[in-house]
């Protein structure tokens, strides 16, 4: 079983919250992906799938390098992100 974290991610555009459980073995790029067509089926398609998104710590405002993986990041259960 893969290791994941319970995150909550603010989408401004929408000004809504989700919570999400992501993989700590996944790069961020396909993180966002993943999230990025999840919200959009839920609003169903007020919040348009993208390319150029960026995940962004709410706390301490660092951005994340989409190259990265999740478990080489300070995101831990219960981070709170933004997806801009």
């Amino acid at each position: 079983m893969e290791y994941k974290l319970l995150v909550n991610i603010y989408v401004p555009e929408i000004e809504q919250n989700y919570e999400f459980y992501i993989p700590v073995n996944r790069h961020i790029e396909l993180i966002i992906k993943i999230i990025n067509k999840a919200i959009n089926e839920l609003t169903y398609g007020q919040f348009p799938e993208k390319d150029n998104l960026q995940l962004c710590n709410r706390r301490t405002g660092q951005v994340y390098d989409n190259g990265f993986y999740i478990r080489n990041t300070d995101i831990k259960n219960g981070t709170q992100l933004v997806l801009f």
